[in-house]
């Protein structure tokens, strides 16, 4: 880790001497650790948006599950059953997407 830059009374000595100048001398600085902490951050909330994904498997799983209660229930029901069984993948695989779209947009765009 490295400390800030510190102005020298030779760069200060140049400018006129007034409180508004001064203020303006000092100049935000990141360290190392606060870009650390961000970094961090960004991966936390990477994570955080990527549990939908397994959300997103689990309702695929309870979709095809009740595709197949369904036909063992009533055979005659086939094609509108496998329709909404379609249906509620595309959805549930859409809500997927999105977290692991959002956890990519965290990563490389912020």
């Amino acid at each position: 880790l490295s400390r800030p830059e510190v102005k020298t009374e030779s760069t200060v000595a140049v400018m006129p001497q007034s409180p508004l100048t001064q203020v303006s001398l000092r100049g935000f600085q990141t360290s190392a650790i606060s870009r650390d902490v961000d970094t961090a951050a960004k991966f936390i909330g990477a994570g955080a948006a990527t549990v939908g994904v397994a959300g997103s498997g689990a309702g695929i799983g309870t979709v095809f599950g009740s595709l197949i209660i369904g036909y063992a229930r009533n055979p005659s029901l086939k094609q509108q059953l496998f329709s909404y069984a379609i249906l509620g993948f595309a959805l549930s695989e859409a809500m997927g997407l999105f977290c692991l779209m959002v956890a990519f947009l965290i990563l490389f765009a912020m």
